[in-house]
C-alpha cells in the first residue's frame, strides 16, 4: 500500500546538527529530506495521530554533530524520543493528553551531552479531551510541564488555562518560554537549574488588537510581536520591573485567567516599546537571525522581510507565491527554510535569500467561489503514469507523481501576476487528461463584476515529453456563449474531445495533426469544432466516450443520449433518473454505463447497453466513481447519513463500495473519512514477482487511489492483501487495516453495511422496454423518428386499445 498527500507545513520543521537534513512533521509520521537534494531520505513511522512538534538535540561539540537525536510529540497524547540516523524509537512516553506544542528549555540553555545526568524537562500545550469528566469546560487548553527523565507530568504545576491549546514559543536561549492570548502576551522566565519545585516567574505585555505571532531575541531582552493589522511591536528591556506573578507552581484549582479587557503599551513590563508597519495584513512569521541583527517576517502576502533591528531598514523576497507559515535557521548560517500555506517548503540561501531547493507537497485544494460548487473537475488521473492534475489556488495545475509522492511540475493556466489575498477574479473549474496522458484540457470562468465582464474559457494543452511539460495549444473563448461548462472528456483512441454545458448543448472537437508527425502533435497544433447537439433544450450535465470511442453518452439533466460522435447522429435515449445526472462512466470494457445524479434523491445507477435499460439503482449520495479499464468492476465513494456519523466514527463520512456492475452486492467495502469532495481512480501497473522484476510488460494489475478533500490520498490493491478485509481510513485520511475489526464488517458482504441500504431492499424500478412500444415512440430527435411503416402500425395499434378501453366501459 502506498500513502501521501500529507501535509509539511501542519507544524514548524527542524534542521538536523549538521544542516544536512530537514526534518518535517508530516501527518502522524517525520518525513526526513536531504536538503542538497529536497528528496525524502527516511521517515519516522510510530504515532498514531498528528505529529505537532519536533525538536532536534543539539550537541556539545562540532565532533559530535553527526549524533542524530530528536524528540516528537503528537495529539496522539505521547512523547517520543529517536534516533533518526537509523531510524530507531528509543523511549516513548505516555501523558494521556493530546500535545499541541512542546519545547524543551534545557536543551537550548546548553547543548546536551551525552553522559549529562541532569534531569529534563519540557513545557507542552495540552487539551483536555471530550472523555474526561468536565466536558463542558470553557478553559480546555493548559500550560504544562513534563519531566522527561522520568516519563509523567508535574503533579500540580499549570503554568495557564487557555480557551484553546496555545503555541508555546521558546526563546533561543532557552530562558523564557511564551504565548499569545488574544491581545496579550505571557511569557515564563525559566530558571537555569530547572527542576520540579523551581520558581517560575511570569511577565504580561498587553496591546490593542489581537497577536498573532511571537519571536525572542536570542540574547537579549527584546521580544517582538505581530498583530492581525500587520504591524510588528518590538519590546525592549522586559522583565526589568517587578514581576506581575511570583508563584510559578500553580495548582490548576488556583489558576487565574486574565480578562478580555484591552491593555495598552504604557501599563507594560518594558523599558520601550516600537512599532513597525509594512505588512498589509496579518504577521504569520516573526523570527531573530542567529547574531540578533536582523528580524524576519511574513504573513499572508507572500513577502519575506528582513528588518535591520537597529535601523529598521528593510529588504525583501516577494512573490513567494503562497502565504508565510513559518521561518527556520539551520546551524549552518547560509541555509534557512521558510513553509508556505500552499504545502511547499522552500530552502534559502543567505543571507541572499535565493531559493535552492523546494520541498513541494501536493497543494492542497483551492477555494473556489459558489460558482464551483456542485463541478467534480479539481482532479484529473492519467490512469498509466499514476499522475494527478490537481488544481491550486495560484490559477495553476500541479502535476503530482502518486507514486513517488512528489510533485513534477506545474502549469500557468491564467497568465496573471497572482499574490496571495488578492480577490478571486478568475477561476479554474475544470481540469482534464487524455487517457494516455498526452493531452489536457482546462476550463476557467472569469468572474463577472457586477454583472458585467464574464467570460468562459476553453483551453487544450500538449505534452510531447515524460516530465509532463504541458504547452498551450488553442483557447476557445466562450464554446457555449455564455454558459458554463459542465463536463469535458477526451476520446480514448483519437485526437477528439467533447464539453457539455449547462446552456443545454454540447460539442465535439478535433485536433488537426500533421500527417508527417505520426501520432505526434505540434504545439502550434489547433482544435476546432466538429460538431455540436442538444437535447429538448435540456442542460447537458456530464458526458464521456465508451471504451472503443464509437458512443459518446451525454447527459440530458435526468435522460443519457447516446450518439455517433463521428456521425452526430442520435442513436437512443434512456433513463430517466430522480434527480441531473452529474457523472457519467462505462464500466471497462463491458456493456454496463454508470451514472450518478445529485440533490435531495441522489441516486447510483447501472445502465445495460444491450438491453437500454436500468439494471439496478440505490439512492446513494455518490461523490465519485471510477472504472476498471480491463474489467467490468467500479468504484464508488458514497457518503454516509448524518445519522450513521456517530462519536465513535467520528469524521468516517464515508464509505468506497465496490461493485461488479452486473450485481447489485458490493464485493468490498472500506470505510473513509474526510470524503465530502474526494476522489476515485483505478492506476494500471506491471505485475512484478516477488524478487520485483517485471514479469510482464502486457501484465497488468489496477492498484485504486482514493484521496480525500484535503489531497491525501492511499493506493492500494482492491483484490490483494488489502482488499481482503476492511480497511478503515482514519488516520491522516489513509487506511488502516488493523482498525477493520472493531466494526465488524467483512468484505464480502451478503448485505450492504450499516448505513441505511440493506441488500434485500426494494431496488429502484428499472426502465425495462415497454410492451406498449408507442408510448416512447416519439421520444428523441425529430430528425432521428422510425420508418413510416413502423410509424403506422405502431399508431393503429394504440388506435385499436383505445377504442376497446372505452368500448368496454360502456
Amino acid at each position: 500500500m502506498l500513502t501521501g498527500g500529507r501535509r509539511y507545513v501542519s507544524s514548524p520543521p527542524a534542521f538536523s546538527n549538521d544542516a544536512k537534513r530537514l526534518l518535517v512533521c508530516a501527518g502522524s509520521s517525520v518525513s526526513i529530506f536531504s536538503t542538497a537534494t529536497g528528496l525524502q531520505v527516511t521517515s519516522l513511522e510510530g504515532h498514531k495521530a498528528a505529529v505537532t512538534a519536533v525538536i532536534v538535540v543539539p550537541t556539545s561539540s562540532p565532533s559530535t554533530k553527526m549524533l542524530c537525536y530528536c524528540w516528537t510529540a503528537s495529539l496522539d497524547g505521547t512523547i517520543r524520543y529517536w534516533d533518526f540516523s537509523v531510524p530507531e524509537l528509543i523511549k516513548t512516553i505516555d501523558i494521556k493528553y493530546p500535545i499541541h506544542s512542546m519545547v524543551i528549555p534545557s536543551l537550548s540553555v546548553q547543548p546536551t551531552d551525552t553522559n549529562d545526568q541532569r534531569k529534563l524537562f519540557a513545557y507542552v500545550s495540552t487539551e483536555e479531551t471530550k472523555d474526561q469528566e468536565n466536558q463542558s469546560k470553557a478553559l480546555r487548553g493548559q500550560i504544562r510541564k513534563c519531566n522527561l527523565t522520568d516519563s509523567r507530568l508535574v503533579g500540580g504545576v499549570t503554568l495557564a488555562e487557555t480557551r484553546q491549546p496555545e503555541f508555546i514559543t521558546i526563546s533561543p536561549s532557552g530562558q523564557y518560554v511564551g504565548i499569545r492570548i488574544k491581545r496579550k502576551v505571557r511569557m515564563w522566565k525559566v530558571p537555569v537549574a530547572d527542576s520540579e519545585r523551581a520558581v517560575i516567574k511570569k511577565i504580561t505585555l498587553h496591546h490593542t488588537k489581537n497577536l498573532t505571532a511571537l519571536a525572542f531575541h536570542p540574547f537579549q531582552r527584546i521580544v517582538a510581536a505581530g498583530d492581525m493589522t500587520g504591524r510588528i511591536l518590538i519590546w525592549r528591556g522586559f522583565g526589568n520591573r517587578t514581576f506581575t506573578a511570583v508563584d510559578g507552581l500553580v495548582s490548576k484549582r488556583s489558576v487565574v485567567i486574565d480578562d478580555d479587557r484591552p491593555g495598552v503599551r504604557g501599563n507594560d513590563d518594558a523599558d520601550s516599546c516600537t512599532t513597525w508597519h509594512w505588512h498589509p495584513a496579518e504577521i504569520k512569521i516573526l523570527s531573530f537571525s542567529s547574531d540578533g541583527a536582523y528580524l524576519y517576517s511574513g504573513g499572508k502576502e507572500g513577502v519575506l522581510v528582513v528588518w535591520q533591528l537597529d535601523t529598521g531598514k528593510k529588504k525583501f523576497l516577494p512573490r513567494i507565491g503562497s502565504p508565510l507559515i513559518y521561518f527556520r535557521d539551520s546551524p549552518d548560517p547560509t541555509l534557512s527554510s521558510v513553509s508556505c500555506a500552499d504545502n511547499q517548503i522552500h530552502l534559502l540561501k543567505m543571507p541572499t535569500m535565493e531559493i535552492m531547493k523546494t520541498i513541494a507537497g501536493v497543494k492542497p485544494p483551492c477555494s473556489s467561489p459558489e460558482i464551483c460548487e456542485g463541478l467534480r473537475g479539481g482532479v484529473a488521473f492519467d490512469h498509466n503514469a499514476g499522475i494527478a492534475a490537481l488544481r491550486t489556488e495560484n490559477y495553476c495545475i500541479q502535476l503530482y507523481s502518486l507514486f513517488d509522492d512528489l510533485g513534477i511540475s506545474e502549469v500557468q493556466v491564467c497568465e496573471r501576476n497572482h499574490q496571495p489575498g488578492d480577490e478571486v477574479t478568475v477561476v479554474v473549474t475544470l481540469v482534464v487528461l487524455s487517457p494516455d496522458g498526452s493531452l489536457m484540457s482546462t476550463a476557467e470562468v472569469k468572474l463577472a463584476e457586477e454583472g458585467l465582464g464574464g467570460l468562459v474559457c476553453l483551453k487544450f494543452w500538449v505534452s510531447g515529453s515524460q516530465n509532463k511539460e504541458f504547452s498551450l495549444s488553442t483557447i476557445v473563448y466562450e464554446p457555449h456563449r455564455d454558459a458554463n461548462i459542465s463536463a469535458i472528456a477526451f476520446h480514448p483512441t483519437r485526437r477528439m474531445a467533447v464539453s457539455s454545458s449547462y446552456g443545454g448543448d454540447f460539442k465535439v472537437w478535433t485536433c488537426n495533426i500533421d500527417s508527417q508527425h505520426k501520432g505526434q502533435l505540434l504545439l502550434n497544433s489547433g482544435w476546432s469544432c466538429h460538431a455540436c447537439g442538444s437535447y429538448r433544450k435540456k442542460p447537458m450535465t456530464a458526458a464521456t466516450f465508451s471504451p472503443d470511442g464509437s458512443v459518446l453518452a451525454v447527459a440530458a439533466e435526468t435522460v443519457i443520449t447516446l450518439w455517433d460522435p463521428d456521425k452526430n447522429i442520435l442513436m437512443t435515449v434512456i433513463g430517466e433518473t430522480l434527480m441531473p445526472i452529474g457523472s457519467l462512466s462505462f464500466v471497462g470494457k463491458s456493456e454496463y454505463l454508470v451514472s450518478a445524479s445529485m440533490g435531495p434523491q441522489s441516486q447510483l445507477s447501472v445502465w445495460s447497453m444491450s438491453k437500454l435499460s436500468m439494471s439496478w439503482s440505490y439512492k446513494l449520495h455518490v461523490e465519485a466513481v471510477a472504472s476498471m479499464a480491463e474489467s467490468s468492476c467500479f468504484a464508488a465513494l458514497v457518503l454516509l447519513p448524518e445519522s450513521d456519523n456517530e462519536t465513535t466514527n467520528e469524521r468516517r463520512d464515508g464509505v468506497i463500495l465496490l461493485f461488479n456492475a452486473a450485481d447489485p452486492v458490493p464485493t468490498a467495502t472500506w470505510l473513509v473519512k474526510k470524503a465530502k469532495g474526494g476522489f476515485l481512480s483505478f492506476m494500471q501497473v506491471n505485475k512484478s514477482s516477488s524478487d520485483g522484476n517485471t514479469v510482464n510488460e502486457k501484465s497488468t494489475r489496477e492498484l485504486l487511489v482514493y484521496m480525500d478533500c484535503d489531497h491525501e490520498y492511499a493506493l492500494f490493491d482492491p483484490y490483494g492483501k488489502e482488499g481482503n478485509e476492511l480497511g478503515v481510513i482514519q488516520r491522516d485520511g489513509l487506511p488502516d487495516l488493523e482498525e477493520a475489526a472493531k466494526f465488524g464488517y467483512s468484505s464480502v458482504y451478503g448485505q450492504l453495511p450499516e448505513f441505511g441500504l440493506k441488500r434485500n431492499q426494494t431496488l429502484l424500478v428499472p426502465s425495462v422496454p415497454p410492451e406498449r412500444s408507442w408510448e416512447t415512440l416519439f421520444e428523441g430527435s425529430s430528425h432521428n423518428l422510425p420508418s413510416l411503416t413502423k410509424l403506422c402500425s405502431a399508431f393503429l395499434e394504440s388506435l385499436l386499445e383505445k377504442r376497446t378501453a372505452a368500448a368496454a366501459m360502456e
